[in-house]
């Protein structure tokens, strides 16, 4: 059981490791995927899709970097910008939302990218915390559990 715990808490405190060296990576693959998923962005049923109109809806932005970004999209060019990019749902027409400058009143300017990363890294002491917990109670079951096989092992297994 030792053992097994003590495997766990190595897979853990490696991803952790992993994780923390290359989270300017991650920051960097979340971008360009981010960017294709507005590439791509279509209104069917689409998840890249709905979890665009998520991001945008929730986060209050619009786009990448800002709500520009929708300009060099396909689907700009047919419907302009998504209607999860508006402030207030029933003030966005489909004509303001083809034009950038009327667009940019009506709109989140900020954009997505920003928010989710900042967002993630205030999020990321509570997680710290929450997993410096169960590593801790990880290493109470590991010394606990070679405490218990050390005693059997003396007594001969004669008490248990």
């Amino acid at each position: 059981y030792a053992m097994l715990l003590s495997l766990i808490f190595l897979i853990v405190l490696v991803a952790a490791i992993v994780g923390f060296v290359f989270r300017h990576e991650i920051k960097t693959s979340f971008e360009s995927n981010l960017g294709l998923a507005l590439k791509d962005y279509n209104v069917t049923a689409d998840q890249h899709s709905e979890a665009v109109d998520t991001i945008q809806r929730t986060l209050h932005c619009c786009g990448v970097q800002n709500y520009s970004d929708w300009e060099r999209t396909e689907y700009f060019s047919q419907k302009g910008i998504p209607q999860s990019c508006c402030k207030n749902q029933n003030d966005c027409s489909e004509e303001d939302l083809k034009d950038p400058n009327k667009a940019q009143l009506k709109v989140f300017v900020d954009g997505c990218f920003f928010l989710v990363t900042s967002t993630m890294e205030s999020k990321m002491s509570v997680v710290a915390g929450i997993s410096f917990g169960i590593a801790c109670f990880q290493l109470i079951g590991i010394v606990l559990s070679c405490c218990l096989s050390r005693y059997i092992t003396n007594n001969q297994y004669e008490m248990v």
